[in-house]
This record gives C-alpha cells, structure tokens and sequence, in this order.
C-alpha cells in the first residue's frame, strides 16, 4: 500500500469554532464566546456505530447515526486515532505510512462532525489492546517500529518521536477544524509504561504537549485543548495528583471514573452516584485553579468482564441518568463519558434520552461566569433526600435523589412539599428552575432574597435538577 499524500486541511475549511476555557469559570465556552458543555460518550472505528464508515461500506447510516447524536443533545464523542482489538484498523502500518482507509474515515468523520455539530476528544492510541496484543503492533520494534517493549511507550526516545510524527499527521490534516474540541495526550497514563518513574511520565506530557502546541501555532495561529486521561485506581495508587489535576502545560483536567464496586458492579444506582460526586469533589479540590475536571470514561467495567453482557438494559439507564447528574451537580463539566459496556456495545435509547435531557438542562447556567464550589454542607433538607450541590454567588446547580435500598428501590413518597435551604447566594431576584431528571419536564418560580439564605418550598417528586440563577 503507497503512502497518501498530505492534503493539509486549512481552518478556512471549518466553519465550527475553537473550544476555550473560560476566562472567569471552570467550564468551556466557544472562541466566539458561547457556553460549550461537553455531552457524550466514548466510541471507536470497529463499534457498531461507526464500523460502516470504514471503508464507507455504508455512510448513510453513519450519517443517519449523528443526526441522531444530534437530535439527542451530544456534543461530543472521544475516540482513540486507531483501534486495535484487531490487526485492520491501524492509523499507520509500517510506522510513518498512514493507510488510506483510516485516513479516508477521518475526513469522513470530520466532514460528518461539522455537519452536526459534534466534537471529538481526540487520544493517540487504544492502549489498552495495544498492550494486549502488543506483539503484532507496528510500533513494536520486532516489526520494525521503534519501540521494544510496552514499559517504555512513555520513556523511549524514538517511540516518543514516532507519537510526534502521529500528532503531527493529524494536525496537518485535520487540526484547523473546530471539530476537534481537544487532545487527550494518552489514555490512561501509567507509571508502568515509564519505568514506574513519574518523572519520565512528566517528561513525556512536555515533549509531546509543546510538540502539539508549537505545530498548531505554526500552522493555525491558535491551538486546542489538551488533557491527559488516567484510570482513577492508578491514580490514587501512585500519587499521580500534580501530573494529572496541576500540570501547567495541560488545560483541563479528566479521569476515567471507576472504582471498586459502586461503579465498577454497581448493586445499585444511587451508591454509584454518591462515588461519582466523592471522586468529583476530590478532584476539584486537588486541582487548585481554574480548569475544568471532567470524567472522560466510566462505566460498569467489572460486572461486564466478569459476566460478558451489559447490565439490564432497565438499571442500566438508572445507572447512567444517576451518574451523569451526579458529576454535572458536583461540579464537573457536562454529564461525564460513558464507555459502553454492552452487547452490541452502543448507548441505549434510554441513555440518550438521559442526554438530550442534561443537554437541555444546561442552557439555564450561565457557565462562563460560574465560579462553583461544592455546597452540600450548605443545603439543609426537610426530607429524607440527598441533595448533591454546587454554587458561586449568583447561581446553583442542585441534584435531589431519594436514597435506595438493598434492592435498589427508592424510600420516597411519591409527592412531597419539599422545603430547602441554600446558604451563601447573594442577596436579590432568583429564577429557580425546577427540572424533572427523567422527563425533562420543567417549571419556574422567581423568588426574592433579603440576606445568603433561599428558602424553598416546592411540591415535588423524587429525581429533580435545580437550577437557580440570580436576575
């Protein structure tokens, strides 16, 4: 197979504008300065979704598929350059030649992302079946590729060269587009790919984050986002807090989402919640400034290994809702990015009605000016409901939910008058938008407050997104 030739992709092409943080908020907004809130989930070449791109063995149902991504509020999907579970779908093969059925799917894919709206998070390699079928890898040095083995993906020079090179391919063909919302500078980052050396770890986020950085400017004058993923055990098992939440060459800061039994095999959706909010405030706390934190992969990692199939489609749904509300009321940006975990391994209709429903329910903050923090100890409830919370000022974003039980049942009435109290708002004219989590179905009252306490009495179900936000 011949080497294609590099058709540069110039900005003029796209007509999508550059993703920023926002100057005085930890969330996203456009260049032309519009709130973005990142809604979606992960997705690869070979799932079903996307596998009829390849080789465009059917682009109208790809097509037909981010219509309806669109339809249903996703802004955003993360998918990794190649993936490789099997040996067809390689970005490069030999190293340094791009095949021309994988470039030819990501023109695809970025013509298809413009026309609807959709960004993608994009990540160099699949490392997680690069590592298990590493032997027939280009990249592995008995094939000719630069690298010897896969503890020093992050620490050899010329395997560090070649990622450059990768980086480089992209950017020159596609990176001029505002479909591209940012760089996930590796997927899940591990010590053990380093020599368990967090300084080499670091080392490698410079190199490859200038190199990106440096090649943007030369070519567009600007440059993307950049982040770097890792799985949150990892984290926590090798003190990973300033590589991943403080490193001033990255921009935002994302996990991927699992732990032990809440997430992982979860027996119920509301513990899965509560985990998702601790892990979110951890986060936050360790970050110390003004990115954002995002979840960019979780799911139920274990219970899907462990009994090969998906959780019941039912729970599954509950699961998801739970989650993404609980990271978007703790204080992250958007809902969080589900891997799917299922048979056939795509979202359910029931995920991405969930979908449309947050995407619907962030047009009500004003996120470039929200300053949150956490305020759980701040909210006193009349009933037995956990109240999950964020706020600055001027504004709220409050997640009630019944706690379950043993068998996953919620302990609730079916309507009660529901009186709140939220401390540290400043005083003046509120809008308090109450917001059914399940139905998107929504009502408003204004309310006045003399002093930081709003006082609310409401007639209100179970399940219910507050957003208040001061006139």
């Amino acid at each position: 197979m011949q080497p294609i030739d590099l058709i540069i992709q110039s900005d003029s092409q796209s007509s999508m504008p550059w993703i920023k943080v926002c100057e005085n908020s930890p969330y996203f907004k456009t260049e032309n300065n519009k709130s973005w809130t990142p809604v979606g989930q992960n997705d690869a070449i070979t799932w079903p979704d996307f596998q009829s791109l390849f080789g465009r063995h059917d682009f109208s149902h790809t097509e037909r598929h981010m219509a309806f991504l669109a339809k249903h509020g996703v802004t955003c999907i993360r998918m990794m350059m190649e993936y490789c579970q099997t040996q067809h779908r390689y970005l490069e093969n030999p190293v340094g030649r791009f095949q021309p059925n994988m470039v030819r799917f990501w023109d695809d894919m970025f013509a298809l992302c413009e026309k609807y709206s959709i960004r993608l998070l994009i990540t160099p390699f699949d490392t997680f079946w690069m590592a298990r079928r590493w032997r027939y890898h280009p990249y592995n040095k008995r094939l000719g590729g630069p690298c010897a083995s896969k503890y020093q993906w992050l620490s050899s020079p010329d395997m560090i060269a070649a990622s450059k090179n990768r980086f480089t391919f992209f950017i020159e063909r596609w990176g001029g587009s505002g479909v591209l919302f940012g760089w996930d500078l590796w997927n899940e980052i591990d010590p053990k790919h380093a020599g368990k050396d967090l300084l080499l770890l670091n080392n490698y986020i410079c190199e490859i984050s200038i190199h990106i950085r440096q090649t943007e400017m030369r070519l567009y004058h600007k440059s993307h986002l950049q982040t770097v993923s890792v799985f949150a055990p990892t984290l926590q098992a090798h003190q990973m807090t300033d590589v991943i939440f403080k490193h001033p060459l990255l921009d935002f800061a994302s996990i991927h989402m699992y732990q032990k039994s809440s997430i992982d095999y979860p027996s119920n959706a509301y513990a899965a919640a509560c985990a998702t909010a601790e892990i979110v405030k951890a986060s936050i706390l360790d970050i110390e400034d003004n990115r954002p934190f995002l979840d960019s992969e979780h799911g139920p990692i274990t219970y899907f290994s462990k009994n090969k199939k998906g959780l019941a489609e039912t729970f599954d749904d509950k699961y998801f809702l739970y989650m993404q509300w609980a990271h978007l009321s703790s204080g992250a940006a958007g809902g969080g990015m589900r891997w799917p975990y299922r048979h056939p391994h795509t979202l359910t209709h029931g995920m991405r009605r969930a979908q449309l429903n947050m995407a619907r329910f962030t047009e009500l903050i004003d996120w470039k000016h929200f300053k949150r923090r956490a305020i759980n100890s701040q909210i006193k409830s009349s009933k037995t409901i956990n109240v999950l919370g964020c706020a600055d000022a001027n504004q709220a974003v409050l997640w009630l939910v019944s706690p379950e039980n043993c068998k996953g049942k919620e302990r609730q009435d079916a309507v009660v008058i529901f009186e709140l109290s939220v401390y540290g708002l400043s005083p003046g004219n509120y809008q308090i938008h109450f917001w059914d989590t399940q139905t998107g179905h929504l009502e408003m009252i204004c309310k006045t407050i003399a002093d930081e306490n709003l006082e609310i009495d409401y007639k209100l179900s179970d399940n219910v997104a507050i957003a208040i936000s001061r006139v």
